[in-house]
């Protein structure tokens, strides 16, 4: 299921082709023969420009996290740490340092160009449908995700995980990396404010604000994102960091002169969640004092056992299939999938992201998961563990460095995500559009990610659809018994509302 793109800003060989095929073995270096960089086609440089260019596309976390954690209020009415008001730094602080030890690990165990960091929409889960559930306290939420994190790593440990995933037909595997492409991609341009929501709600979309690209933070990421496309024709190695640093840079001048400020309901024209604004400060004290809060079986006295199982189910779920889905896209960009669609060292991608799930709750930081925005470091010729590790340092220094880190606006690193996005949507000539038995399957696949902004919802979709149409074309013996359980449990979580609701939660 390897990408048919030639992306023009990744160096060395063709994708996951060594150029000499006993490189490796003579080596002295040893980051080289640790992390088979030059086996892989790369290079030391390479890898520590994509690790950066990971960094910058995913750092925006630091930032989002404390605003969806941060300042909402649990059951008690306290907000995240405690107090009665929010300490948006605290969890910025935490956010980074897991995600930096995280990131690292995956970089050494698995040797994978995977970074990870607290997971978009789980935090939302967290925040607004458990920690806010009346008498529940952020402990007892942050405890629940400890607990769906130890069921994740047992469910690796005992190899259903990596079964499930093996099991998923190829055909799908190559939709969910599309999928994932087009969904970057739509990411990319609403954190850039390209597309957004209409005040009005008469449509879903509107380009820009009004449908007018109108505004200085547009017209930076309409340079960036040209500036890229430019680059990568141009075959100039490190295209997407060149762009960001480039784009960045000019932020910095346009908000000096024409002072837009960050965009409020008052000022639509404004910049998404950064101000490029030199700091006061480069370095400030990290406050680490989240990690550790959390009560493990605390919620079980407030809302009872059932309602207890149905919250980590639902969690669990999404963890359990949005990192198969991650995992294989950036896989594909790489070209290190094998002749089945599975990455290498699958087990070990798996086992350091369920410990992710419970590292994070245990830190109070939310579940941690396997980030999609890696595929653009990949894009940038990342093709080893190193660049995990690179990005892991790069979080660990934005815990001393947050000040630094914010003045990259959402419109300088949105440019990456929406070309790594045009990257993976080639691999759409795999599928086999005329044969509707597999192209239906893909095809709701593919859209439902971005059409309800969910990997898990497009997998299951996909994996549902696959499963009835063996059914009713007398092909039930082509289901694998773990692809029926896969189904069973899209079933229900697709249901899961219901289900809540009826536990009474």
């Amino acid at each position: 299921m390897a990408s048919k793109s030639s992306s023009p800003a990744k160096a060395g060989p063709p994708k996951g082709k060594p150029s000499n095929k006993s490189a490796s073995a003579t080596s002295k270096n040893f980051l080289d023969r640790f992390f088979k960089i030059t086996e892989r086609g790369s290079t030391i440089g390479t890898e520590i420009r994509g690790g950066l260019v990971t960094f910058f596309a995913m750092s925006y976390i630091i930032v989002l996290n404390p605003i969806i954690l941060g300042t909402a209020k649990d059951g008690t009415g306290a907000f995240l740490g405690g107090g009665a008001e929010p300490n948006l730094a605290k969890v910025a602080a935490t956010t980074a340092l897991v995600a930096g030890v995280l990131s690292i690990l995956m970089g050494v165990v698995a040797n994978f160009p995977l970074a990870l960091a607290a997971g978009l929409g789980l935090n939302a889960v967290v925040a607004f449908g458990i920690a806010n559930i009346d008498g529940m306290t952020w402990a007892d939420a942050m405890g629940i995700v400890v607990l769906e994190g130890i069921i994740i790593l047992a469910l690796v440990l005992t190899g259903f995980r990596t079964a499930v995933f093996r099991a998923v037909p190829r055909t799908i595997k190559t939709a969910i990396s599309v999928g994932i492409g087009l969904f970057i991609a739509l990411i990319g341009l609403f954190d850039a404010g390209f597309v957004r929501i209409p005040g009005s709600l008469a449509t879903p979309l509107e380009l820009g604000i009004g449908g007018s690209l109108g505004s200085w933070p547009l017209l930076v990421f309409v340079i960036g994102l040209l500036l890229t496309f430019v680059l990568m024709i141009r075959k100039v190695k490190g295209a997407i960091l060149i762009s960001i640093v480039v784009s960045t840079v000019l932020a910095i001048i346009v908000q000096a002169i024409t002072k837009v400020g960050g965009i409020t309901p008052d000022n639509a024209a404004g910049w998404k969640l950064n101000v490029p604004e030199a700091p006061d400060a480069v370095v400030a004290t990290p406050d680490f004092s989240l990690v550790g809060q959390f009560s493990l079986f605390g919620s079980i006295g407030k809302i009872g056992i059932v309602a207890v199982i149905l919250l980590v189910f639902s969690i669990m779920l999404a963890d359990f299939f949005d990192t198969m889905g991650t995992m294989v896209a950036v896989g594909a960009e790489a070209n290190l999938l094998d002749e089945e669609g599975n990455p290498p060292k699958t087990k070990q991608i798996l086992i350091v992201d369920s410990i992710a799930a419970a590292a994070g709750g245990a830190a109070s930081v939310s579940s941690n998961t396997s980030y999609i925005e890696s595929s653009a470091g990949v894009g940038d010729g990342a093709r080893t563990g190193l660049a995990s590790v690179v990005t892991g340092i790069a979080f660990l220094l934005a815990t001393f460095l947050a000040p630094l880190v914010n003045i990259v606006p959402s419109e300088a690193a949105a440019p990456a995500l929406v070309v790594v996005g045009f990257l993976m949507m080639t691999q759409v000539t795999d599928i086999n559009w005329k044969s509707y038995e597999v192209a239906v399957p893909a095809f709701l696949t593919l859209v439902l990610m971005p059409f309800t902004y969910s990997i898990t919802a497009g997998i299951g979709a996909g994996i549902i659809s696959w499963a009835i149409i063996q059914i009713v074309t007398g092909k039930i013996r082509k289901i694998h018994p773990l692809m029926w359980v896969a189904t069973l449990m899209f079933v229900a979580y697709f249901l899961i509302g219901p289900l809540r609701h009826a536990a009474g939660i």
